[in-house]
C-alpha cells in the first residue's frame, strides 16, 4: 500500500504569517550509539509554489536505496538545508532531549549562517514537543505538529536529508568499529549489535548512560 504524499498546505499557510519556514526532523534518537541529527529545510513563498518532489516521504517510508537520490532532489527543491549534530557524549551529559535541542538549535543556526532571518521565520517541527527553544540563544517562533514527517512536504525533506547524512555517517564509523556493524544497523539495536557490544564492551561512540544490553532489538 502507498502511502499518501506529503503536502505544502500548512506550509502556504504559516507563509501568511512569516517569510521563511524553517522545517525540523530528527534521527537517531532511539540509537544505542553514535550521533543524534536534525535535518533542517528552509521554505519561502516562491519555494511552497513548486511541486513537490516525485517520491518525497518521510524517510522511514523510503527504502534505504532510494534515499541518497532523494535527498540530493530534495535539498535542490528548498532554498536552503542544513544537518545539526548533537554528540553520544552530549546525549550522556544532558539526556537525549536536551541533545536534540542542541541538534535542531544548530541546524537552525546553519540555516541563519546561509543569510535567512530566523527571527522571520517559523519552525516547523516534527512531533508535540518543543524541544529547540530552550537551548537555542535567541527567540524562535515553533510550531511543533504531529506527523509533520509524514504531512509536510518541507518536513518530509528534512527528513530524507537528515537520514542520509547519519546513516553515511554511522557507514564511516563503521570503518573503525566494525564489529558493531553499524553499517547495517546505523547504531540501533539489532541482535548483532547487542551481542558485540556484550563480547565487546561499549565504543567511544555508544551512549555509556543507556542501558544498552538490555535494549530490546529492533530488527
Amino acid at each position: 500500500m502507498t502511502s499518501a504524499a506529503p503536502r505544502l498546505t500548512l506550509e502556504r499557510q504559516l507563509l501568511g504569517e512569516c517569510t521563511h519556514i524553517i522545517s525540523l526532523d530528527e534521527v537517531g534518537r532511539g540509537a544505542l550509539a553514535g550521533p543524534v541529527a536534525v535535518g533542517a529545510a528552509m521554505m519561502d513563498a516562491s519555494g511552497a509554489r513548486r511541486r513537490v518532489p516525485e517520491g518525497l516521504r518521510d524517510s522511514k517510508l523510503v527504502t534505504e536505496r532510494r534515499r541518497p537520490e532523494l535527498a540530493v532532489r530534495a535539498a535542490a527543491w528548498v532554498q536552503a538545508s542544513s544537518v545539526g549534530w548533537a554528540s553520544a557524549e552530549e546525549v550522556d551529559e544532558g539526556g537525549i532531549m536536551r541533545a536534540l535541542g542542541l541538534a535542531a538549535s544548530r541546524a537552525v543556526q546553519a540555516i541563519a549562517d546561509q543569510g535567512v532571518a530566523v527571527d522571520a521565520s517559523i519552525v516547523l517541527l516534527d512531533g508535540n514537543h518543543d524541544y529547540v527553544s530552550k537551548v537555542h540563544p535567541t527567540a524562535l517562533r515553533v510550531r511543533p505538529v504531529i506527523k509533520a514527517d509524514r504531512d509536510c512536504a518541507s518536513v518530509s525533506a528534512a527528513s530524507v536529508i537528515a537520514k542520509v547524512a547519519r546513516d553515511g555517517y554511522m557507514a564511516e564509523l563503521h570503518e573503525v568499529y566494525p564489529d558493531y556493524q553499524w553499517n547495517r544497523n546505523k547504531g540501533y539495536a539489532s541482535l548483532a549489535h547487542r551481542d558485540a557490544i556484550r563480547n565487546l564492551g561499549i565504543s567511544p561512540f555508544h551512549r555509556a548512560s543507556w542501558a544498552i544490553t538490555d535494549a530490546p532489538a529492533l530488527f
